[in-house]
Parts: C-alpha cells; sequence; structure tokens
C-alpha cells in the first residue's frame, strides 16, 4: 500500500505490479483518496475512511476511465469533507440501493399488512393493480413525486372517473407511503402526496327515507318472497349498520339484556358497539331460528349468510316507488332520523362507528320540517314581533309593498 502523490500523470501510468491482483496507491494530500490498479489493467478511485462507529469504510468514486482525475480529486475533497462532519457516504449509497419500489413496497409490506386487518383490504388490491401501481410500480420510493401525484390525480379525472375514485388513488398512496415512513423504509422520508389537494366530490349522495316512503317500504316487505328481507331492513334502518355487518351477524355477538350488539370486524378493522333500541330488540324477538344456526338473519335454505340480496330488495324498493333507492340509504336515514331527533353529532358518530365526524355530518340530514322550527324559535327568541303593523307617524308617505 504505497504512499505517493497522485496526479493526472501518475493515474494514467500506473500499474499494478507483476504477481499482485491488485494494488492500492494513497495520495499523500487527502486522507484516504486512492487509486486501486488491478493486474487487468483497470484503474478505479476510492476514498477509505473510518465510519462514526469507528468501522473502516470504503466508498467508490468512478472507474479512472469514466472520470478525470481532476474529477475524482475534486470528488474525494467533498466526501473527506461530509466524513469529517460524521458522515458516511458508503452507508448512504448502500441504503439508497435498498430503496425500494412502489411495487416492491406493496407486494411485501403494504398487501400483507392491510389483508390482516382491513375488510375491504380486496378494494386496495384493485386500486394497485388497475390505476395506482401501471404508473408508479416500477419507481423506486424516492423517485414518485409530487408533481406525478398531481398530473396522475388529473389524468384520471380527464379519463372521466368520478371525483370520489380519484381522491381515492391519492388517499391510498398516502396512506403507503405514511406506513412507509412508520416503518422507518428507505426513501420514505417525506410523502410525496401530502400536500396534493383533492378533489371537492360534490357528487356524493345523500338520500333519506321520509316517514311516508319508510311506511310504503314497509308494506312492500310484507309482499316478497324473501321472508327476511323483511327483517334485514328495518335492522338496518333502526341499528345503521351496513348491509354486511348485518348479514355475518351472530346470536352469540348480541347481549340482549344490555341491549348492546357487538360487531367483532367493522370497514375499519376494529370492533364497535351497537345500542339497541326497543324497536330492534322487538324485531330481533320475532326473528325465526334454526337448531344449530348461529347467523341472525341466515338463508333459510342454507342456514349460512346471504351471498346477496339485491334481486328481492330491487322488486321491494320498485313495488315501494322508491326505484333509486339504495340498501346503504338506510344507513343514511338513520342518521338523518337521529339528528332531526335532536341528537348531536357526536352522538351520531359514535352510534354509526365513525371515526371522523365529518364523515357523519355527510350522512346527517335536517329535515325542512325541523329546519323551520329552528328559524322559528330564533325569531321567537329575539323578543320582536317584527311582523306586526307599527303606527306610522303624521307626514310620512308609505308605499304598499303590493302596490
Amino acid at each position: 500500500m504505497p504512499n505517493v502523490n497522485l496526479s493526472a500523470h501518475f493515474c494514467s501510468t500506473a500499474v499494478c505490479p507483476e504477481g499482485k491482483s491488485k494494488i492500492d496507491y494513497y495520495d499523500n494530500a487527502i486522507t484516504g483518496f486512492i487509486l486501486e490498479c488491478r493486474a487487468s489493467g483497470g484503474r478505479t478511485f476510492h476514498l477509505r475512511y473510518r465510519d462514526p462507529h469507528g468501522k473502516q469504510r470504503q466508498h467508490k468514486i468512478g472507474d479512472a476511465q469514466s472520470i478525470s482525475y481532476d474529477k475524482a480529486r475534486q470528488a474525494a475533497q467533498t466526501l473527506r469533507s461530509r466524513v469529517v462532519l460524521g458522515e458516511s457516504p458508503a452507508e448512504e449509497r448502500k441504503t439508497k440501493r435498498s430503496i425500494p419500489t412502489l411495487a416492491e413496497f406493496s407486494a411485501a409490506r403494504y398487501m400483507p399488512f392491510v389483508k390482516g386487518y382491513k375488510k375491504s383490504w380486496d378494494s386496495d388490491d384493485s386500486y394497485l393493480r388497475n390505476h395506482v401501481l401501471p404508473k408508479f410500480g416500477s419507481l423506486h420510493l424516492d423517485q414518485v413525486s409530487q408533481e406525478a401525484v398531481i398530473e396522475f390525480h388529473h389524468e384520471m379525472r380527464a379519463a372521466g372517473y368520478a371525483f370520489a375514485t380519484c381522491n381515492r388513488m391519492v388517499i391510498l398512496m398516502r396512506y403507503m407511503f405514511n406506513l412507509a415512513k412508520k416503518w422507518k423504509i428507505a426513501g420514505a422520508e417525506s410523502n410525496p402526496t401530502a400536500a396534493v389537494p383533492l378533489y371537492e366530490a360534490n357528487n356524493a349522495r345523500e338520500r333519506f327515507l321520509t316517514a311516508d316512503e319508510t311506511q310504503r317500504l314497509r308494506d312492500a316487505l310484507e309482499h316478497s318472497e324473501n321472508t327476511q328481507l323483511r327483517y334485514i331492513v328495518p335492522l338496518l334502518l333502526l341499528t345503521g349498520a351496513r348491509k354486511r355487518e348485518l348479514l355475518e351477524a351472530k346470536w352469540e355477538h348480541f347481549d340482549l339484556e344490555r341491549r348492546t350488539w357487538r360487531i367483532p370486524t367493522t370497514k375499519t378493522g376494529k370492533a364497535r358497539h351497537v345500542p339497541l333500541s326497543a324497536a330492534v330488540l322487538s324485531v330481533l324477538a320475532q326473528l325465526p331460528r334454526w337448531e344449530g344456526c348461529a347467523y341472525v338473519v341466515p338463508n333459510p335454505k342454507t342456514k349460512q349468510p346471504y351471498v346477496s340480496v339485491f334481486y328481492s330488495w330491487n322488486t321491494a324498493r320498485k313495488q315501494a316507488g322508491l326505484p333509486e333507492v339504495r340498501m346503504h340509504d338506510l344507513r343514511h336515514s338513520m342518521a338523518s332520523n337521529m339528528v332531526n331527533s335532536g341528537r348531536s353529532i357526536y352522538e351520531v358518530a359514535k352510534v354509526l362507528g365513525h371515526t371522523q365526524l365529518k364523515t357523519s355530518q355527510r350522512y346527517s340530514h335536517l329535515s325542512q320540517e325541523t329546519l323551520l322550527a329552528a328559524v322559528d324559535a330564533s325569531a321567537n327568541a329575539a323578543g320582536t314581533n317584527w311582523g306586526a303593523a307599527q303606527t306610522v307617524k303624521a307626514g310620512e308617505n308609505l308605499v304598499s309593498a303590493t302596490a
């Protein structure tokens, strides 16, 4: 390991001594700056140093045929300055090379994680396969830029996708990068989706059943060929549960004495408790039960949860004159009924199992009658009857509003 004064001339003429596979020439001026000469004739510039833990490291600067001596020397000086400040260029390069692509992170970490707790993981899988990964899958995490995400967001909208669908892609990517950062995955130190604005989803459906519509629906259910539908619909309307939560519910999840229903796995992957009204207890008491069947509203033929109740529901809603009402609108209606009964938005969120109040605010709906009663109450509280005629002083000329 001879020490020499490295120069452009020396580096172009230096050779490996006969009988050796390689030799390292150490520069006298820059500590750790090396020219490696191999028996094959190849030459490579390196910087050898000790990292903050005292371990010897060697950072490759470049091949002598690809980088000039002057450039290599400048690089060595810059790297040496970083070493003095406690950095480790070789370790940084190793970390850089370990950064996974978005496709690799999705397959190795994200999808296995969400499959273990998220009930709707198949939706994430579909969004990734059909939209996100074709665009970003081959990029390493640190290569995904904010500009590219915004462009992707706009491209989806230009392709005709709904605002909510476009937003869902950004939200999914945002969650993935947040998890990667939480798990300290290399390349995820910053989230490229953090400041990407979402579309204002003003196309959200808000359909709530009125008292008259509810009665018409009940009458139609009495004539349904699906004898379980007459119980399924009122239970959804009175509990605010999601359809699949009810169809897969078991009697062991109900504590009728305490009037509570524990849903073990919800949309968010967490268990929640639904309080049971007296009306719900009445419906539960009417339910037919079969020996050995654990489900609350099973298919009478299979004694297993229904795969789908769409056809019988579709027939009933059409007979009731409500062809546009979805089964999920029963959940919306429950929230609306609670708010119109004077219950707070916090109570609605608790009953429906929402983690964010803004979700409950979307589902909640104040009827026109409730709003009119509210403004009338405000006017009465003012203490002044603005509608009463007042005495007109002499000399004042007034023009009638109806003139």
